[in-house]
């Protein structure tokens, strides 16, 4: 049985099918519903049901409220329509983002290679062609759980359209059973499912303005293929990547932005490392990645669109930084790599999409 969800301010009315969460509806459709965690914890994709009647699902208590309940909210990412039903959503016109309908992929794993001793490169095989934005993600079903996890696309849509196989970066979550599975069991030549492109991560690049990009961890996927595709595009402006990573043995891609940078005169490169011994062979900078910006910078960041990805707390730390330096909500992008603990935690307190 099909019952329809209309969803206000876009005017959209679509079909929604029993057990299909109006999240998934919509995305399916190419709406986006702004959303993030997409297990009923964080919050982000919550909505004002106007009409009909909805099942709750799994939303976490804290995530929705009982008396946001009682004031007619949910969660698109677990609520199911019961009735034919209308809700209001926060949406954004943004004039840089493709309407790219979330579709199913079988894919096949044709390489596995250790990036660190943390981090495993996984290239994926697709049956069939996707499309996504330079900095978007999918989620990949994990074989044994019936669970999935978000991983963001590494390599630029040119490449993946040309090989048909997309590159992810999976870093191994201390007691997550995901990443397990598929950093100790999933082999090459297995079988595994994906659906996406998921996320509104991308560059704004009409704005035409420098761009600065800040990674830590395996948050560098993103930001990879963004520039990637910025630089093969023929892209102009000055763009700077600040990679923070813990240690050289945790320093990945490095060899390649150095090239990178060598080739592209607007493109600069500045990794950082924030646990490497003082007496090892390091000479590069050292601390953290928001104050390698700030120091590079000199605390000055208008005029900038940020790009951050990577753990909260990198996220959170460079945000106050760019604020400081006078940079607002409308030029800072975050992508943040939350694990289901990090999702549990509270929201960043500085402005409403984080």
């Amino acid at each position: 049985m099909c019952n329809q969800v209309t969803i206000e301010p876009l005017g959209a009315t679509l079909d929604v099918a029993e057990g299909q969460t109006l999240l998934d509806a919509a995305l399916r459709s190419g709406v986006y519903i702004p959303h993030a965690c997409g297990h009923g914890l964080c919050g982000t994709c919550k909505v004002q049901v106007t009409s009909g009647e909805v099942d709750h699902g799994a939303a976490n208590p804290f995530a929705l409220m009982d008396f946001e309940r009682e004031e007619g909210k949910t969660l698109a990412c677990c609520a199911t329509a019961l009735t034919d039903v209308c809700i209001e959503a926060d949406i954004e016109e943004e004039p840089d983002a493709r309407v790219i309908p979330v579709r199913d992929f079988a894919a096949t794993v044709t390489r596995i290679e250790t990036l660190t001793p943390t981090i495993k490169g996984l290239r994926l095989k697709l049956d069939q062609p996707i499309d996504f934005q330079a900095g978007q993600y999918v989620m990949v079903e994990i074989p044994g759980l019936g669970q999935r996890r978000a991983f963001s696309i590494a390599n630029a849509p040119a490449e993946v359209a040309e090989t048909g196989e997309i590159a992810l970066q999976v870093r191994r979550v201390p007691g997550g059973a995901g990443t397990g599975v598929l950093h100790e069991q999933v082999q090459v030549g297995d079988a595994l499912r994906v659906t996406g492109p998921y996320g509104r991560f991308f560059v704004r690049q009409s704005a035409g303005m420098p761009m600065l990009f800040v990674a830590g961890g395996s948050g560098l996927s993103s930001p990879r293929s963004m520039i990637l595709d910025l630089l093969a595009g023929g892209c102009a402006l000055p763009i700077t990547l600040i990679n923070g990573q813990r240690s050289l043995e945790e320093l990945y891609g490095h060899d390649e932005f150095v090239d990178l940078a060598a080739r592209h005169p607007n493109f600069q490169y500045v990794p950082v490392l924030s646990g490497e011994p003082e007496d090892s062979d390091w000479r590069g900078a050292r601390g953290y990645a928001h104050d390698a910006a700030r120091t590079l910078f000199d605390g000055q960041f208008a005029g900038h669109k940020a790009y951050l990805c990577g753990p909260p707390p990198m996220v959170e730390a460079t945000i106050g930084t760019l604020m400081q330096g006078r940079l607002f909500e409308e030029d800072i992008y975050t992508e943040k790599f939350l694990s289901a603990a990090d999702a549990d935690a509270q929201r960043s307190p500085l402005f409403r999409r984080v």
